[in-house]
């Protein structure tokens, strides 16, 4: 009976790895960094931390822009 199974085994196709959402692995810098710090707003709760600085982030952006037309 094993013997059967076995050769079974190696005809039917293998389960396939099951995505890991957010948690996968990622060749980009930028966006394991990102993940990173999104991970951390999460696990921090609702000190704000993150937003405030992309929202000053933003604001410093759109400044210089607005200095270089």
């Amino acid at each position: 009976m094993k013997f059967i199974k076995s050769i079974l085994q190696r005809f039917l196709p293998k389960e396939l790895p099951k995505p890991m959402g957010r948690w996968a692995p990622q060749e980009c810098n930028i966006k394991l960094n990102q993940k990173i710090d999104l991970s951390n707003e999460d696990h921090c709760g609702p000190c704000g931390q993150y937003v405030l600085s992309k929202q000053e982030e933003d604001v410093t952006k759109n400044n210089i822009s607005r200095v270089e037309r």
